[in-house]
């Protein structure tokens, strides 16, 4: 019975510290390390598993964590579901029928939470995701800095304001990364991501239709399946690299290079301005890219909610804890 008590009481310690460490910001990759010693196994092994049913899933997964960290830090604000009177962040015009990867960020908490229950945040494993469908495709790893408390909060509004738009420009596109403390540099190695993965007709029809900086043979490769006339062929996919759509390399920079990024915004970054010297360097230099990638991406990992978010760990990741 002592010994119980004593298990109970050392459970509750260990919560503790968690979660006083996680209020406190001190983000670090070996948090969970003496708490559940196979997180990392276990959310990379999942991803491997969702990456041999779908290989887009990586960029899927990758995009799901920028998604959460431009609302409120990064804090799985954008997997609550609405129930009720509750309203998310899912249904949000930047996420709704776009954003994926739901359901694998739901079985990894399945079985992180059969090895450690109560330990791990969603928002840490959507970071982990991230990581992982990133270097699965053949992109770089890195360790990831831990220890992220899940919102009790979403807020559908700021999803809507700070998520940048495709239809950005460039000093539009520096100012939504400057709200959230990334320099241009992060903004151009972020949009990196763009490397892999696809997008909907509507994202690009307004690109590949009316703008000028575009090769034509390009534009008009895109307009096949993406009529000029809208809603027809909204949700049609396209690569954002036609080279290697599922590659995480640099052939997304020798695109803008080429005057063939899918996105307005993609183009504005090698449009006669301040980052075209750049985009150049990480076209001409793989490791480069790779390098100021996982540098940016720690940087924005850091994002953290609002001080006095009130913060938990979620038992489900698409429901705040009763």
């Amino acid at each position: 019975m002592a010994s119980s008590s004593s298990c109970r009481a050392w459970y509750c310690l260990l919560a503790i510290f968690l979660l006083s460490s996680a209020a406190l910001g001190q983000l670090s990759p070996s948090f969970y390390d003496a708490s559940c010693p196979t997180l990392q196994r276990t959310v990379r092994a999942t991803v491997m598993t969702a990456l041999r049913g779908e290989r887009r899933m990586g960029a899927s997964l990758l995009r799901l964590h920028f998604h959460d960290c431009f609302v409120q830090g990064c804090d799985g604000s954008i997997l609550l579901d609405d129930v009720g009177s509750f309203v998310g962040e899912k249904t949000a015009f930047p996420n709704v029928n776009s954003v994926r990867g739901y359901e694998v960020i739901d079985q990894i908490k399945t079985n992180v939470e059969l090895l450690c229950p109560g330990v791990v945040s969603c928002a840490d494993i959507a970071a982990l995701a991230a990581r992982d469908g990133t270097s699965l495709l053949g992109g770089p790893s890195w360790a990831v800095p831990l220890g992220r408390q899940d919102s009790t909060t979403a807020s559908m509004t700021e999803a809507n304001s700070d998520l940048p738009a495709p239809s950005l420009n460039l000093d539009g596109l520096t100012a939504a990364f400057a709200k959230k403390q990334l320099s241009p540099r992060d903004l151009t190695a972020l949009s990196g991501a763009h490397t892999i993965g696809f997008s909907q007709c509507q994202n690009f029809r307004g690109h590949i239709y009316n703008d000028t900086n575009i090769d034509p043979a390009f534009a008009t490769l895109r307009q096949r399946t993406c009529p000029a006339a809208a809603p027809a062929g909204d949700t049609n996919l396209a690569p954002f690299d036609v080279q290697t759509p599922l590659v995480f390399d640099n052939a997304y920079y020798r695109n803008l290079v080429a005057r063939r990024g899918l996105l307005h915004s993609d183009q504005e970054l090698f449009n006669g301005a301040s980052q075209d010297a750049l985009v150049s360097q990480y076209a001409a230099n793989r490791a480069l890219f790779a390098s100021d990638f996982v540098t940016a991406m720690i940087k924005m990992g850091n994002l953290a909610p609002p001080t006095g978010a009130v913060t938990q760990i979620r038992r489900n990741c698409r429901a705040v804890n009763s």
